[in-house]
Parts: structure tokens; sequence; C-alpha cells
């Protein structure tokens, strides 16, 4: 490249704006099927457990409480899920859908990367049980 050539563009550069927006000050519109961070609604879930058999990174779990009054708590597991969308196709109850605004999902700790779905009592039972078991040396 000749050095004429190279200073025509330079100067050209000058006077445009920039092609990339400075983000985080600029957020960009997300598309509609971008594939975020999955979320739950335990209204929906029936139980029935498909979303755990079709998901090939094994990031999700189902812990039944009680089938009869549907009380299920979801073990997510953000740090393993590959974000393929399987397991929102397979759920006949729509219970789950991959988000297109929550997708910032880098954390500096692992364990913020388990996200536990369900009622609140639910969850704090499955836990208890959990810690429960581990002291047992259930795990």
């Amino acid at each position: 490249m000749k050095i004429g050539a190279m200073l025509g563009d330079i100067v050209r550069s000058l006077f445009k704006s920039p092609a990339t927006v400075s983000y985080p000050v600029e957020v960009s519109p997300t598309p509609d099927r971008l594939r975020g961070k999955l979320m739950w609604d335990y209204r929906h879930c029936n139980g029935c457990g498909l979303c755990v058999k079709d998901c090939p990174a094994n990031a999700i779990e189902l812990v039944v409480l009680d089938r009869k009054a549907k009380r299920f708590v979801m073990e997510y597991d953000e740090n393993r899920c590959i974000y393929c969308s399987q397991c929102v196709k397979t759920c006949r109850s729509e219970a789950m859908r991959l988000s297109n605004t929550v997708w910032e999902l880098a954390a500096l700790k692992q364990d913020t990367f388990k996200v536990y779905y369900g009622r609140y009592d639910d969850i704090r039972k499955h836990l208890e049980t959990d810690v429960a078991d581990a002291a047992a040396g259930g795990n």
C-alpha cells in the first residue's frame, strides 16, 4: 500500500463517526429471538420432566416435592446451559422460555450460576433438605 493512499484513508477516518457503540453506556436493542437466561414459571409446570430429559447439557433438575399439589423446584445451572432452547421446545405446558432481555450472565463467583426457581417456601425447604443430607453424609 502506498503512503498517499494510506494518508487518504486516515484523513477520511478522522471525519467519520465510529462504527462501534460505547457499551454499556449505549445499549443496542436485542433481537426478539435472542436466547438469554432460562426463565421458568412454576404455576404452569405440570412436573412431566421432559425438559430435564431433553436437556443435552444436563443443566436442569426438577425436584418434585409434592406432585399432587404441584410443588416443584427447578435447579438451573447457567454454567452448564448451552442455550439450545431444547427444553423450551419440549415443554408442553409452556412454563419455560429463554429471555431476550436478561442475557448478561457474567459473574465473579461460581455459586451465582446455580439458580433455583419455584415458590420461596419450596426452595427454602429443598435447600434445607440438601444441607441436612450433606451433613448426614448423603452427598
